[in-house]
């Protein structure tokens, strides 16, 4: 009855979802930065095998500050270097971030969150001062010192946003279960002998899954942001093309009147995370039960 109940939730969530315009455009954008990100993949694994140094990655003098074109559609940087192409392998290391970054926090903050939600007493009490004490640390201050620490680099960026951005997850997953672990359904298990771990992940966890899909549509542009942050500051990813290390060179022209690279990145980064946002804002009302039509 109880997955009964779960599988409505997502088909009204759907329908209501298909229902807002700004949603749907939203959640076109996420797929078309997605299919970007795709090819920037397959074009930078093809590079690698073949061992040659793609063209994105190859200056030529002869063709810098090349204003958009049909030949290059955003033009080049000082560097003779296609913009587009960049942006591209840009969004393709925007998606690493985000997707490496969340399998790093997501589980943290799903399983300290659902031991100290269900068992509470001496464990919940560990890992409220654990989530407390990551959360008293200035944010980006610790992530740039775990990325220091490890190199820097995707690994260092994976790292250092992973295990700094589970405590707001955690807290929502421990408050979700709290209030489950008093439903009748998790009294009738408990009552049968089933094993904790196995109420925990098997009838508990499922019914919360919406909360971390839609934790998962606001934090990632978070860990985009960050990354085009750490990138800007030198930090963040090396020998590759980053949103924010393409936006850190392109400032130096502004003033040259080479707008072009500025402008598609910046634009790039805001369409990317303003779609995220929004469609995680409209998830979190499909998937509230408590709205009706």
């Amino acid at each position: 009855m109880k997955k009964k109940a779960t599988e409505s939730l997502w088909r009204d969530a759907w329908r209501r979802l298909r229902k807002n315009r700004i949603a749907m455009v939203c959640l076109a954008l996420v797929c078309f930065f997605s299919l970007l990100a795709i090819y920037g993949e397959v074009v930078y694994r093809s590079h690698e095998i073949s061992g040659k140094t793609p063209a994105y990655n190859t200056p030529n003098l002869s063709m810098a500050y090349q204003p958009p074109s049909a030949a290059h559609w955003m033009g080049t940087d000082g560097l003779g270097q296609d913009v587009m192409g960049r942006l591209i392998q840009g969004t393709r290391i925007a998606f690493w971030v985000g997707i490496i970054t969340s399998l790093i926090a997501i589980p943290i903050g799903v399983l300290l969150g659902c031991l100290a939600g269900y068992f509470g007493g001496w464990v919940d009490d560990i890992v409220v001062w654990i989530y407390s004490s990551v959360a008293s640390m200035p944010g980006l201050l610790f992530i740039m010192a775990i990325a220091m620490v490890v190199g820097k680099g995707l690994t260092g960026i994976f790292f250092g946003i992973g295990l700094t951005t589970w405590v707001g997850l955690c807290r929502l997953i421990r408050a979700e279960v709290i209030k489950h672990k008093e439903q009748s359904y998790v009294q009738a298990a408990q009552a049968l002998g089933l094993n904790s771990l196995r109420i925990i992940f098997r009838h508990i966890l499922p019914n919360i899954m919406h909360i971390i899909i839609i934790t998962f549509t606001l934090r990632f542009p978070a860990a985009v942001g960050t990354e085009v942050i750490l990138s800007f500051l030198g930090i963040g990813v090396q020998n590759e093309p980053s949103w924010g290390s393409m936006i850190n060179s392109a400032q130096m022209r502004l003033w040259q009147g080479v707008w072009w690279e500025m402008t598609f990145v910046t634009l790039a980064v805001f369409l990317l995370v303003l779609s995220f946002n929004l469609l995680g804002d409209a998830l979190r009302d499909a998937l509230d039960p408590r709205l009706t039509d």
